[in-house]
């Protein structure tokens, strides 16, 4: 399954972020290496990101995002893990 992880961040976690991005991104490449993570990215407008994962189910997802740097430390303001089935193009299978 995939899914569509929707970060919200809140402005007066920024130096938050920046203290934690090295280890944040750190885990990233780690799930990439493992085919978890799909692809992961910050909005231009600096609202939040999406990652995009693939787990087992929703309560892998959830766990899986719980181990984020950035989940452990409280650096993101909202999270929102939909479920997400690409008909077309790179992910769909």
């Amino acid at each position: 399954m995939i899914f569509a992880v929707h970060y919200t961040y809140a402005p007066e976690q920024a130096g938050l972020r920046d203290e934690h991005r090295p280890a944040h991104r750190t885990w990233l490449r780690a799930g990439v290496d493992r085919g978890e993570v799909l692809s992961s990215g910050a909005y231009p407008d600096g609202s939040g990101a999406l990652i995009i994962i693939r787990a087992d189910d929703p309560a892998a997802a959830d766990a899986s995002m719980a181990e984020d740097p950035f989940a452990t430390v409280g650096a993101v303001a909202g999270v929102r893990i939909v479920q997400w089935t690409p008909v077309m193009g790179a992910l769909s299978e």
